[in-house]
């Protein structure tokens, strides 16, 4: 019974992890190397059957997680894996915003020689057109991304407050 109940508790802590503490840790994931190892362990179990939205996230902690890399073709190699399951992602939901917000994050932040800045004025564009339609959760969520923002101008920042 003991090992049963072991084994139980054990699935449910290595199961696909929760989306708000996700969210949560995504906001510090780019201040260091740690924080980047740990949001790729967190996700490592998540499948292309799980979620969308926490696929979109494993997709990002890849991206991330690449700058770390020491050899300069494992960094490509591994943006490169970040970024198609990224892009294959939000085309399999093009209307999710949250994904929008995750791909606009790491292409504001990704230098300009990786060729991956092509979508940030569109999900801008989208992120501001759909913003007033989301629920309170998530749109708490994208304001705090909207704010600190290189992608908005101070103008374009107002629509979120």
């Amino acid at each position: 019974m003991k090992l049963l109940l072991t084994l139980f508790l054990w699935i449910g802590f290595a199961g696909t992890p929760d989306l708000a503490s996700i969210r949560k840790m995504y906001s510090d994931v780019a201040k260091s190397e740690t924080n980047a190892k740990e949001f790729v362990d967190k996700l490592a179990g998540v499948s292309s059957n799980d979620d969308k939205i926490l696929v979109a996230y494993k997709a990002a902690s890849i991206l991330l997680d690449s700058k770390f890399e020491k050899k300069l073709s494992q960094k490509m190699e591994r943006f490169k894996e970040g970024a198609k399951l990224l892009e294959a992602t939000i085309k399999s939901d093009p209307s999710n915003i949250e994904m929008r917000m995750i791909r606009l994050s790491i292409q504001e932040n990704v230098p300009g020689i990786t060729g991956y800045k092509k979508n940030i004025k569109e999900d801008k564009k989208f992120i501001t057109t759909y913003y007033a339609s989301q629920g309170a959760a998530l749109k708490d969520y994208l304001k705090d991304f909207v704010l600190q923002s290189k992608s908005f101008s101070e103008k374009e920042k107002q629509f979120v407050k």
